[in-house]
């Protein structure tokens, strides 16, 4: 890999609206680019997110969390749960990735957290193709609906604390509705948040491995 294409670096993907996002790669050739998808309230900067994200670096994957609503758009709530027009934007950050000569034929994976992982599983659906796997940390995969589950086709890592009860049973719904390979991972002693000790550090773990095993395919030139 060049120089040129280490480290990290601002973006504005589209233009209606642009949407702010941070493009990093890691030091050696990337095995694929992973898309976040952040949840309710959160951006870029959320520094949960920015664990994993470094977690993945280190784990061979590029990286890039965008901002999915505008900051005014941030201020409706009910935005921040319309998984259709965040899977709209997530969708339009695909097709920069692959406009971009860095990245046009890397692998694309989906990190989604919170409401953002309704939209990334809703993605995921209807580009069967295109999205090589998806990680959900504290999500609500339920938000992408029965029927989108039912047509995810990548495999999908559910990611969820052992405290969380009522987001555990969302996950296990959703597990239920899904097709494709899928599993079910519960972080012992944590929180929707994920803030205990150790708890962060173990989604980054699950998160790497899981890109690892299935964020492999280049697409042909």
């Amino acid at each position: 890999m060049s120089d040129s294409l280490t480290g990290e670096r601002e973006v504005a993907v589209g233009s209606d609206p642009a949407l702010q996002g941070v493009l990093a790669f890691p030091a050696e050739a990337p095995r694929g680019v992973v898309l976040f998808a952040h949840g309710s309230g959160s951006s870029r900067h959320s520094p949960r997110n920015q664990y994993v994200a470094a977690a993945l670096r280190e784990g061979g994957c590029a990286t890039l969390l965008l901002d999915l609503l505008t900051p005014g758009e941030e201020r409706d709530a009910a935005l921040r749960f319309d998984t259709v027009l965040l899977a709209g934007r997530l969708d339009s950050a695909c097709e920069w990735l692959r406009m971009q000569p860095e990245t046009e034929q890397l692998a694309i994976g989906l990190f989604g957290a919170s409401t953002g992982a309704g939209a990334a599983l809703r993605l995921a659906a209807e580009r069967p193709g295109d999205i090589a796997a998806v990680v959900s940390r504290g999500g609500r995969p339920d938000l992408a609906g029965t029927a989108a589950l039912g047509r995810v086709a990548a495999p999908v890592l559910l990611i969820v604390g052992g405290h969380d009860g009522e987001v555990i049973r969302l996950n296990e719904e959703a597990a239920a509705a899904m097709r494709c390979p899928h599993e079910l991972a519960i972080v012992p002693g944590a929180t929707h948040l994920f803030e205990e000790a150790g708890a962060l550090e173990r989604v980054g773990v699950l998160a790497r491995d899981w890109f690892a095993r299935h964020l492999t395919r280049l697409l042909p030139p």
